[in-house]
């Protein structure tokens, strides 16, 4: 069987500030735990042979421009949300413009949602 495509859209974590309130309780993430949960999952992935490309994201100055890019560079058949954009109430709009444009643009690819840096693989793979 052939694997499948997977693109996760997350924020980038050089935009992040992990001293908001969002990021308060969670004082054991930062830009290197992020960095290294989703190089731990495109590997986990990869040995399912599904292939994961990586698309990280401004707060929403280029957010839409560069997914709707990835989204036209090929098919995937699955998009997995980053907790990052979807959790945070700062969020909320740029999160939904995401969800519209990747049911605009890309109808029929599934849609997941990890809960932390490190279980993207585990999302990609209920719908993969």
């Amino acid at each position: 069987m052939e694997g499948k495509r997977i693109l996760v859209v997350g924020l980038d974590p050089a935009v992040i500030d992990f001293s908001t309130p969002f990021f308060a309780d969670k004082p054991w993430i930062n830009a290197e735990v992020i960095h290294a949960g989703l190089a731990r999952d495109k590997a986990a992935l990869a040995a399912h042979r599904h292939e994961t490309d990586l698309c990280m994201i401004d707060m929403g100055e280029t957010a839409e421009a560069v997914t709707a890019a990835a989204l036209a560079e090929r098919h995937y058949d699955v998009v997995v949300f980053g907790a990052g954009v979807r959790n945070d109430p700062q969020h909320l709009l740029l999160f939904e413009k995401l969800i519209n444009l990747v049911h605009r643009e890309a109808p029929g690819t599934r849609i997941a949602f990890n809960t932390r840096p490190d279980d993207t693989a585990d999302a990609a793979l209920r719908w993969a």
